[in-house]
């Protein structure tokens, strides 16, 4: 199972999130859950640096199944308020995946 983890600040502003887990929900190169898991994560990551010009602070195991992300101190107010919209984002797509495959996937927030 993917377990999918948020943290937030006293603010209620998500700091950090920790992925870890595989969904197996099929075979090897076919699980379209871990696939959706996969796209969602890297797509935020890929999507701060490109929109709001920053490098989350990443953490990675070399063979899959694990991901920290977390935001860096000291930003604007402006894009500190792009990143959330878009952490805010992916919390709603990995809720989505969960509603339709929680057996695969589990979100805490």
């Amino acid at each position: 199972m993917i377990h999918i983890r948020f943290n937030r600040n006293d603010e209620g502003e998500i700091t950090s999130f920790r992925m870890s887990g595989h969904a197996e929900s099929g075979p090897y190169g076919y699980d379209l859950v871990c696939a959706g898991a996969s796209a969602v994560s890297f797509g935020l990551v890929n999507a701060v640096y490109e929109l709001a010009g920053t490098k989350l602070e990443l953490d990675m195991e070399g063979e899959g199944g694990f991901l920290y992300a977390e935001v860096p101190d000291g930003l604007s107010e402006a894009v500190q308020s792009r990143i959330q919209l878009l952490l805010e984002g992916m919390l709603v797509s990995f809720l989505t995946m969960e509603e339709q495959y929680g057996e695969f996937i589990s979100v805490k927030s």
